[in-house]
Order: structure tokens, then C-alpha cells, then sequence
């Protein structure tokens, strides 16, 4: 399994980084393919930037309906549809209100985009917090977390290849994400701030206290404020746009 940090910034691009998508290629394993964790407002121009085919995109799974980590969406649908030349179905799968969400984000952005006749479908799957969800090939778990987005916010478990792939999204503490990440080859998680609290994200400070219970095999932090970015604590990989790691 190769996983490529497509971006890794924050709602306000601190740092200069594009927002929050992961680009999971598990191709080699048979009947798995290629998705991305999140598809934020800037995904496509990072797909651009780092050579991803998007044709190969098969799923694309959310952790909530954020701009920064939901909003590239039209713009993928759109390439599929009037660059790239695809055919192949494009799923979907999000929180509870995804289905609604993105016609409507669609019609704001392009108006008359999202019932324009295309050569591919997109599907949409509304994922249960605690009910997996099995899509090309790949296991995912949502987990309740504690982020107001208008919609249930989740982190997701997801298994494929034989790997397991952990991502808080954006929460604030919660003892869910003990069960998120347990165990995971790489677990990707929020790290906002040092050690300030700010309500609905994680600090590294509490998330370090919390480690032993998780046990994941390796960690990376991610939607980086101005002062993580400038002052990166020892402890785990610092995420950065177009980094790759390989499981």
C-alpha cells in the first residue's frame, strides 16, 4: 500500500499547504484499488502538482462536510467529466447528509452541474457511525467524533491490502479515537496545536498522553496550525504535501 499526503493544511492553508486529502493506491492486492481519505476545496490542483491519474480514483471516502476536507468534489466530478474523460463510477462515501450536501455544493460552485449527463456515474454511501462499510475492496469505520460541520463528523478505520489506515479528521479529544487508531500500521491524526486547547481540534499534548492506550505502529500528524508547523515536536511524521508512505 503506497499513501501519498496530497494535502495536509489546515481551513486556512497555514504554511502554504493545500487541504486535507489522502491519496491510498492498494492496487496490488486483489479486487483493491485507488481512493483518497477526503477530497478538500484544493484536491484537484494537488492531483495536478503530483502526477495522480485521477480516472484511477475509485472511492472517496469523507471524513465530514467541510469545505477544506469535502470541497474538491465538484472539481474532481467536473475533471471526470469535462478533462479527464472518465468512465468508470466514482463512489462516494461520507457521514450522514453527504447525499444532500454535495448536489447542493455542486449547484453553488457550477450551477446546473450536478444533473449534467455524464459518461460515469457518482454514487454516494451514507456511512453509520460503528456500521463498516465494505467499497472497492476496502473496510471502513466511522467513529462519532466532536467537530460542528452540519453533519456528524467521523474518524475513520480503514482496512485494505492488510493494512489498517487510521484518521481522526478533525475532533477535538474523545475516547473514540482510542478505538480508531489501535493497532494501525499508520494513523494519521489531527495535531493542531502544541499543547493550546482549541474547541473541536486535538492537541499534540493530549493526543502524546493518550499514545501507550493507542499503540499504533506509526503516526502523523496533520492540519498543522502556524505554530506546529514552526515548532514541530520529536514523536512522530510531520505530514507534508506530496510526502509518501509506503505500508
Amino acid at each position: 500500500m503506497r499513501l501519498q499526503v496530497l494535502g495536509c493544511g489546515d481551513a486556512f492553508g497555514s504554511g502554504g499547504r493545500f487541504n486535507t486529502c489522502f491519496h491510498v493506491d492498494a492496487s496490488d492486492a486483489p479486487d483493491t484499488g485507488v481512493f483518497l481519505i477526503d477530497c478538500g476545496a484544493s484536491t484537484l490542483i494537488a492531483i495536478r502538482r503530483f502526477g495522480v491519474e485521477p480516472n484511477r480514483i475509485r472511492t472517496v471516502f469523507l471524513t465530514h462536510l467541510h469545505g477544506d476536507h469535502f470541497g474538491g468534489l465538484p472539481w474532481l466530478i467536473l475533471d471526470g467529466q469535462l478533462v479527464s474523460g472518465r468512465t468508470d463510477p466514482l463512489t462516494v462515501v461520507g457521514p450522514p447528509g453527504t447525499a444532500a450536501r454535495l448536489p447542493a455544493a455542486m449547484e453553488v460552485l457550477f450551477p446546473g452541474s450536478s444533473t449534467a449527463e455524464r459518461r460515469f456515474s457518482v454514487g454516494v454511501v451514507e456511512m453509520e457511525a460503528e456500521r463498516p462499510v465494505e467499497m472497492g475492496g476496502v473496510r471502513a469505520t466511522a467513529f462519532t467524533m466532536r467537530h460542528p460541520s452540519g453533519a456528524p463528523a467521523h474518524a475513520l478505520r480503514i482496512e485494505a491490502a492488510g493494512k489498517v489506515v487510521s484518521y481522526t479528521g478533525d475532533t477535538e479529544w474523545v475516547d473514540e479515537i482510542v478505538a480508531v487508531g489501535r493497532g494501525s500500521d499508520l494513523m494519521i491524526a489531527e495535531g493542531y496545536t502544541v499543547e493550546r486547547p482549541v474547541k473541536f481540534h486535538l492537541d499534540w499534548a493530549t493526543l502524546k498522553r493518550r499514545l501507550p492506550e493507542i499503540g499504533p505502529k506509526r503516526l502523523m500528524l496533520t492540519h498543522m496550525s502556524p505554530e506546529m508547523i514552526a515548532h514541530p515536536p520529536d514523536g512522530y511524521i510531520a505530514a507534508e504535501d506530496g510526502l509518501v508512505v509506503t505500508l
